[in-house]
């Protein structure tokens, strides 16, 4: 009798974790978007958001002990501390110390809207919101699968993308690693485009909310079977293939948020196999949350990042 009940609760137990393995990505990602259209309904959109924001993140941490990808990368890797310290430089910093970290891209919209001289007013406002936000994800996203994909693709600018890349481990809380160089960059080239055509305020906190969820759910450290959003989304799965040391593998995969353009311009990358764990550069990132900030500005830094470990290589 003992041994039946332990057997019927294993069973019970993989049965839990074999339904979240197939629900967890649109759980989390379909009610953080709820979540955000009640703080966006709200007084307070933003504060509110980034309280949904941090109980996704949450979730995603829970989920990564109960259905991990990859037990190893539960260890730590000694660079918890810097990951925060580069997510709360990149997506609060640049505009208020102290802010949390995903509402930058909501916060820079307040003071760039008002630039109504770069407008052209082109942007559909009688279009329904999901439409507009639609819309605004495929345009942006242009922007940030070439701005990640030179970053790839020319070394000027990978010395600040190394950053992200030299992580040995995938989870929820170093979804944030950039350089703000790197971070600058992809805002450039993604939301330029949109303030131009007169995209309203509401657009850019929907799109601020979409890169928010997507940008924890392919970091973490969760196993999940994620389908036919692998033909729509950007994933965990395909973004493992992306941060893997084998470069074609990792030269591949480059959407943020949709993969329309990865299809498009051919780096959709999506073999029916596990996706990699080997993740990494063959350069070195320096220790520290200052030194790494200031290591790509230096020769010898760069010299570390390419892995050039003499002046002559």
């Amino acid at each position: 009798m003992v041994a039946d009940g332990k057997s019927g609760n294993g069973g019970r137990g993989n049965t839990l974790k074999r339904v979240l393995e197939g629900t967890a990505w649109p759980l989390v990602f379909f009610c953080g978007l709820l979540g955000s259209s009640f703080a966006f309904s709200s007084a307070h959109p933003v504060s509110v958001f980034a309280g949904v924001y941090a109980v996704a993140v949450l979730v995603l941490f829970f989920l990564e002990r109960y259905i991990p990808y990859e037990k190893s990368w539960l260890v730590s890797d000694g660079e918890t501390v810097n990951d925060i310290g580069h997510t709360l430089a990149t997506k609060g910093l640049l505009q208020l110390a102290g802010l949390v970290a995903v509402v930058f891209p909501m916060y820079a919209a307040n003071i760039l809207q008002p630039l109504a001289a770069l407008k052209f007013g082109l942007w559909p406002s009688d279009w329904p919101m999901l439409l507009q936000v639609a819309l605004a994800v495929i345009i942006a996203e242009f922007g940030l699968y070439w701005s990640h994909r030179i970053a790839h693709e020319k070394l000027f600018f990978w010395r600040f993308h190394a950053l992200h890349h030299s992580v040995t481990r995938l989870w929820v809380i170093n979804t944030g690693r950039f350089h703000v160089a790197d971070s600058l960059f992809k805002v450039v080239m993604s939301q330029i485009p949109l303030y131009c055509l007169g995209a309203p305020l509401p657009v850019f906190w929907w799109l601020g909310a979409v890169t928010a969820f997507i940008g924890i759910l392919t970091h973490c450290n969760v196993d999940m079977r994620t389908g036919v959003f692998d033909f729509v989304f950007s994933t965990p799965r395909l973004h493992r293939w992306h941060h893997s040391k084998d470069l074609r593998e990792g030269n591949m995969n480059y959407g943020e948020n949709v993969v329309v353009w990865d299809l498009l311009f051919g780096t959709y990358y999506n073999p029916d196999r596990r996706s990699s764990t080997d993740i990494g550069i063959k350069g070195q990132i320096a220790k520290g949350f200052l030194r790494q900030l200031t290591q790509p500005f230096t020769k010898q830094g760069v010299r570390e990042i390419l892995g050039r470990t003499n002046r002559g290589s």
